[in-house]
């Protein structure tokens, strides 16, 4: 019997783990291996595991001095890239994708986006393998100030928003980036700081009955999307 094919998931934040994304890619038959970066979990110098996620978290991907385990991330992506593991980058995990691939991020790029979303495919879309033929438009859970500015040479732009171009994209056959969060459902929404997303101007239960309202949509286009992914790592 064949073994059981591997993801490793880092997480960068205590918040931020894969949630559903990791349940629909189990579902799909790929194991989650999660390491928990951010309390001080060691991460493997060598990327042994068939495909790796990379969650989000509140830093810049080369924020070394405030999270001292990126620059460990960061090779595990240059691994993945150099040797066509399947890898799939969320948020800061896209953001990492863009940069070591050669593009920009920057830190409070356009106006920022919090809450569901609609995130607009390109045309480009229609014949990847994970984001093909899907609904013109989903929404799904943004929360960012941080954004790509410039995707790397060579890079098919996917998906977009109209305050942040770049919400999706691939690098050679095997490498997604995503700005928005595919893995969190509304209830992500009940753990955001209150105050602070007062202060810019957005109420927290606003926010979540919106995202209620659009989850279905964004559970069954997700959904598919992790399991076109489950589907790349199977490939192997």
């Amino acid at each position: 019997m064949p073994e059981t094919p591997r993801v490793l998931a880092v997480q960068n934040g205590a918040k931020g783990g894969p949630g559903r994304f990791g349940k629909w890619l189990e579902a799909a038959g790929v194991a989650v291996d999660v390491v928990t970066a951010f309390d001080g979990s060691a991460l493997p110098s060598r990327l042994e595991h068939d495909g790796l996620l990379v969650l989000g978290g509140g830093y810049m991907p080369d924020d070394d001095d405030t999270a001292p385990w990126l620059p460990a991330t960061r090779a595990l992506v240059e691994q993945a890239l150099a040797r066509s593991v399947p890898y799939f980058g969320i948020c800061l995990g896209g953001q990492m994708l863009a940069s070591v691939g050669g593009g920009k991020v920057q830190a409070d790029a356009g106006a920022p986006e919090h809450g569901s979303t609609s995130i607009a495919m390109r045309a480009e879309a229609a014949d990847d393998v994970v984001f093909g033929g899907l609904p013109q438009v989903v929404p799904a859970i943004e929360n960012h100030i941080d954004a790509v500015t410039a995707l790397p040479p060579g890079a098919v732009w996917l998906a977009e928003t109209e305050r942040c171009p770049y919400q999706a994209f691939r690098l050679g056959e095997r490498a997604w980036g995503v700005q928005f969060h595919p893995e969190a459902g509304p209830e992500r929404i009940r753990l955001w700081d209150a105050e602070h997303t007062r202060r810019r101007g957005l109420d927290i239960d606003e926010l979540y009955a919106a995202a209620v309202t659009d989850d279905p949509l964004a559970r069954a286009a997700w959904g598919e999307v992790a399991s076109r992914f489950a589907a790349v790592v199977e490939r192997g």
